[in-house]
């Protein structure tokens, strides 16, 4: 935004508040403008009043910069209420079951590999499967009779002959069967919502025994 100062001398600057000098960054907030229009209305020249066109110029420009601030506002607090709307509403997930969107996990030739697995039913017996990104076996893992929960596993990094396995991304699944006999299968990634926490802005949801940024999750169901 413009300011006209024609017509204005030295007394009118001595006039001006020594904050507006003091915090000159180049731009002028809607305060000091109003505060320049009044002291330019109060030294102008007598014989050379301000023109009425551009008295009504400048405090049309003032409304406009009134009206967007105020619009600025009014959109801040908007988004900080759907913010914390949104927020809020991740409550219901809980019970759910969360999908991270991947069931790899990466080794170090040599060291093991700590890993949580949720079955959704009750397990008579079933096998954790340890596969290479090809889809080839590398090591199966026995699973004893549970009833249904994220159980924590550890794979010692070897495959099925007892060789270290190589360093590298692996993924996990697993197939079992239920109480009933019904074949199942599930994998590593998915696990149900347990709470839900708002930490710093932030939105965490507990699975298995971490929580995790909401953003993480592709998918609940």
């Amino acid at each position: 935004m413009s300011i006209t100062s024609t017509g204005l001398n030295a007394d009118v600057y001595r006039d001006i508040p020594a904050s507006i000098a003091v915090e000159n960054k180049g731009v002028l907030a809607k305060d000091d403008f109003l505060t320049l229009l009044l002291v330019e209305l109060q030294h102008q020249d007598p014989t050379e009043p301000m023109d009425s066109e551009k008295i009504l110029s400048q405090t049309s420009q003032l409304a406009t910069l009134e009206a967007s601030e105020n619009t600025n506002s009014a959109l801040e607090e908007l988004a900080a209420s759907l913010g914390s709307s949104q927020q809020f509403s991740t409550i219901s997930a809980i019970g759910k079951t969360a999908d991270l969107g991947s069931d790899a996990i990466s080794l170090d030739e040599g060291a093991n590999s700590t890993f949580e697995v949720y079955f959704p039913s009750s397990i008579e017996q079933g096998t954790v499967n340890v596969t290479d990104m090809d889809g080839n076996l590398v090591k199966g893992i026995e699973v004893g009779t549970n009833p249904s929960g994220v159980y924590q596993f550890t794979w010692d990094g070897t495959d099925a002959a007892g060789n270290a396995a190589t360093s590298g991304i692996y993924r996990v699944n697993a197939s079992y069967t239920d109480q009933d006999g019904v074949a199942q299968e599930t994998r590593l990634g998915a696990y149900p919502i347990e709470s839900v926490r708002f930490e710093g802005g932030n939105t965490l949801v507990k699975v298995g025994s971490n929580y995790v940024p909401l953003e993480n999750i592709v998918e609940v169901y």
